[in-house]
Order: structure tokens, then sequence, then C-alpha cells
């Protein structure tokens, strides 16, 4: 590594900042992982999109989807694809504790930057707090390499921000992806943003954070690759100019995107999120491909809807 567990959180603050995209994984039409697509889609999103960093294997990258094997085959093709160029968060999400051990110790020993986990989801209410605190612990206990705690709905709860503030005490806990409302989000980066990185995956409120509350951390969905080409690097722009201090012109190139960001989300079918992104990478010269089942794959006519925004919305393709 890098760092030392000691030295985790001074090292995240140091470097882990910018704009981080979660990769898709593409598959071929047998399902399997197209190896030579993703480090494609990787080169192009390094090289032509300036993307900092990539979080791997998570929801968007299809992990449930993958066997174990596979998931660590991910965090070496990541590796390898950034090649020192950008930087890595391996996600060891997992239900079982074990599988997330074995998952974070194979991410460290690859050469990634950081791992993340989420919150596991729970069968039970009572004493909610502490099995989360003792369930990180377990974890980080295991490790040196920096932690990114990640809080979203599909748990089937949220961490409190006072619960985060507890888990930032944790010697390589260094970040969170805390996909939660604004208010929730505000809170905790009162409370920790002196001991982890707080951010969110919302783009559209990626500037609002770096102006209001002082953010360096974009972590991280689909868009820094799915509103940005070559060509029009709007969402690399306004966030230079708002690290730069200039509010005026990042607000108003970041409103510029509003046609790409409406035509992405308008023709989006709520239950097929990965066909769709996958989809809009492939009318953007990138690797889709498929998506493994039981994900659903886009109909001819979702198709057609989502051409016809992609060619209107006034994103530069050359």
């Amino acid at each position: 590594m890098k760092y030392t567990r000691k030295d985790a959180k001074a090292h995240a603050f140091a470097t882990m900042r910018g704009i981080w995209a979660a990769a898709l994984m593409p598959f071929r039409d047998d399902l399997s992982m197209d190896e030579e697509g993703f480090r494609a889609n990787m080169n192009h999103w390094i090289d032509d999109l300036g993307i900092d960093g990539f979080f791997i294997a998570g929801k968007q990258g299809e992990f449930f989807s993958m066997s174990l094997d596979e998931r660590k085959r991910c965090f070496d093709l990541a590796v390898e694809a950034a090649g020192g160029r950008a930087q890595t968060i391996m996600s060891c999400s997992d239900q079982n504790m074990d599988v997330v051990i074995d998952l974070a110790r194979h991410a460290q020993a690859c050469g990634a930057d950081y791992i993340v986990v989420h919150a596991p989801i729970l069968h039970f209410f009572k004493a909610q707090d502490e099995t989360l605190i003792r369930y990180y612990e377990t974890i980080a206990s295991k490790v040196d390499i920096g932690i990114a705690l990640w809080s979203h709905p599909d748990s089937g709860y949220l961490m409190s921000p006072e619960l985060c503030n507890r888990l930032a005490d944790i010697e390589n806990v260094v970040a969170i992806k805390y996909s939660v409302p604004r208010d929730m989000y505000k809170r905790l980066s009162a409370l920790a943003g002196d001991r982890i990185l707080v951010s969110t995956a919302s783009e559209e409120e990626w500037l609002d954070n770096i102006l209001e509350l002082n953010w360096q951390l974009y972590l991280c969905s689909s868009p820094p690759y799915l509103i940005q080409t070559a060509a029009d690097k709007r969402m690399r722009a306004y966030t230079d100019l708002a690290f730069a201090g200039k509010a005026d012109e990042a607000r108003a190139i970041s409103a510029s995107l509003e046609p790409v960001r409406h035509a992405l989300k308008s023709t989006r079918p709520a239950e097929k999120p990965h066909s769709h992104q996958k989809y809009w990478q492939d009318l953007l010269g990138q690797t889709g491909g498929r998506v493994r089942p039981p994900l659903l794959e886009l109909t001819e006519e979702e198709k057609a809807r989502t051409r016809a925004a992609f060619d209107a919305c006034g994103l530069k393709l050359a």
C-alpha cells in the first residue's frame, strides 16, 4: 500500500479527491465478463475524461451476479487498467462477513487504494447501532487499507449521522458514500468532516456540496462517464472551476447540463437502470454490453426512446 494504517486518514484527505465514478462491468452475449471492453472503457475514462478514481464491483458493477473469483478478478483488472493514472476503491460488500474480509484482503494485496463496505441488511432491529459498530470494527481490524462506509436505502435502514460520527473514530475508516437526504449528510459533515471524507452519489448536488460544504470528493456514480465525452467535459470543467472558487462560472456550466441530465433520467425505466446505462454507453461509443439475469434488458421501444433523447440532448460527441 501507499500508506500505513495509522496514516490512512491523512493519506485520504491528501489524495482522495475530485471525480470518482462507479464502473459498470460489461458482459458479452454469453454473459462472460468483457475484459477487453472494460479496459477500453477505463482508458477512455482516464485519458479522455480525466476521471480521478473508480468504484469497482459495486451495485453498478453487478457484484451481486458475480462469483467470488469474478469479483477478485474485477479488482485485478481495475488496478491493472488504472496503471497508476487513477485511484481505485473496491466494493467488498456482502452479507457474509468472511466474504467481506476475504475481498478486503485481496483488494489490499492487489494494489487497490481503498475499499468500500455498505451497511449490511439486518434481520432484527435491536441494538442496531452497536451491531453496526461491531461489524465495521471487526472488518477494519483485519486489514490496514482505508475503508469507506456506505449507507443507502437498499439496506432497509439508513445509518444516522450520529452513528457514522462514532464509526469515523475507527483508525482506517477514511470516507463514506452517504446516499441519504441532504440534511443528513450536511449534519455528518459538521460532526465528522475533520475525520472522514463525506460524499454522496448525486451529481446534481455535487456543485453545491463543493461550494457550500467544502467537499473535495465525488463518490460516486455513473454520470462522470455518461454525461461527458472527450469533446464535452462539462462536469470536469465545473468541478475544477468550483475548486478554484469561481462559483458563477461553475454554476453556468453545470446548469447547461440540464438537458443531458433530463434525457438520461427521463428515459431510464425504473426497473432497468443497468441496461439503460449500458445502452447509453453504447451510444457514446463505450462498451456497454449485456446485463446478467435477473436484471432486465431494454426493449426495442425503450432503446428508440433513449436514442431519440440522446440525440437531442446537446451532448457533443466530436
